[in-house]
């Protein structure tokens, strides 16, 4: 269901010609700080894959892709929603070394996204993925990551000012980490998102560890596909978003399953049946690297920095009626 709020007062630190400049800036500048922090280097990525691959992400579970079948050789194709599992696959096919990886811009449509000022049917991410070793398999290299990225966005910003002295937003080096068990814990009576909030208004920037899991309520805090992440060893990256006054998600990530974690989690989802399929077999037998990797949201990014009230101000997508309506009478400009 869709739903735009624009904040009474709002306004956009910068103008139309001047926010296109900056989005191409942002970009540039902070995909050399990404790769500088954590090695990578720039590969190609697919806009869509074999339906029967198994490489597309399942997200929740529920979504459903984009697919078409190609005329020459009728292979059913279909749009991936992220390349989780294909960024492995490149890792293990380009022979990547421990300590470094890839990273790449992927481009995704979900055609079930419900539509509101951070969430549209396009999506556009630096996806990434390293090489890592068994004894890197540890919370504490997961947060050393964490706040490799951390440090490479605030960079990021610092040299944003510089050249687009307008911006003001507040952003916050110092990661607060917490698992999702702890953070309902504090917070019983309140939704996810709501904990969210409350949280990350405090704390600024926040890393929420092990989603996917099954909570004490018997809830979780947010789906996870069972065959990319480790439940145990992954999380999200939030920062406050001043403009909406609401926890941002910037980034989901994680160390990767192993073939032992991939099978307690495909049993726990009931997706057993998914072992069958060619990434699966491959990760089950260990023929793929154990690796650390996740997704950056391109245009949420663009928004927490820039000081944006919607993500169509800094992306070109398609909206219902009701937001077009909402942002002409705030004389917000969609692109």
């Amino acid at each position: 269901m869709s739903f735009t709020y624009i904040p009474k007062g709002y306004q956009s630190k910068l103008n139309l010609y001047e926010t296109q400049m900056a989005i191409g800036t942002l970009k540039k500048i902070f995909e050399e700080n990404l790769c500088r922090a954590l090695n990578l280097k720039r590969v190609s990525a697919p806009l869509f894959v074999n339906s029967e691959s198994g490489l597309n992400d399942n997200l929740n579970g529920i979504e459903r892709p984009v697919h078409f079948e190609t005329k020459e050789g009728c292979i059913e194709a279909e749009i991936v929603h992220s390349l989780a599992k294909w960024k492995r696959l490149a890792l293990h096919k380009y022979d990547f070394p421990a300590g470094e990886g890839l990273y790449t811009d992927m481009n995704a449509i979900r055609r079930d996204e419900d539509m509101d000022n951070i969430h549209s049917i396009y999506v556009d991410q630096w996806d990434w993925e390293r090489v890592i070793t068994k004894d890197e398999r540890t919370l504490a290299f997961l947060k050393q990551i964490v706040n490799d990225i951390v440090c490479a966005i605030c960079d990021t910003y610092e040299m944003m000012q510089d050249i687009f002295p307008a911006l003001d937003a507040k952003i916050n080096r110092k990661v607060a980490f917490i698992t999702s068990q702890e953070l309902e814990d504090m917070y019983p009576d309140l939704t996810s998102k709501q904990r969210e909030d409350v949280f990350v208004k405090e704390h600024k920037t926040a890393f929420i560890m092990q989603i996917g899991k099954i909570l004490k309520s018997g809830q979780k805090h947010d789906g996870r596909a069972p065959d990319y992440d480790d439940w145990d060893l992954n999380g999200d990256i939030l920062m406050y978003n001043e403009v909406l006054d609401s926890a941002l998600e910037i980034s989901s990530m994680g160390i990767r399953v192993d073939s032992e974690s991939l099978a307690k989690q495909l049993k726990l989802s009931g997706c057993e049946d998914r072992s069958k399929l060619m990434f699966h077999k491959m990760l089950l037998n260990n023929k793929l690297p154990l690796s650390i990797g996740g997704g950056i949201g391109q245009s949420r990014l663009c928004m927490l920095l820039l000081k944006k009230a919607h993500i169509g101000e800094v992306q070109v997508s398609i909206w219902d009626q009701d937001t077009i309506e909402t942002c002409e009478k705030a004389k917000v400009m969609l692109l």
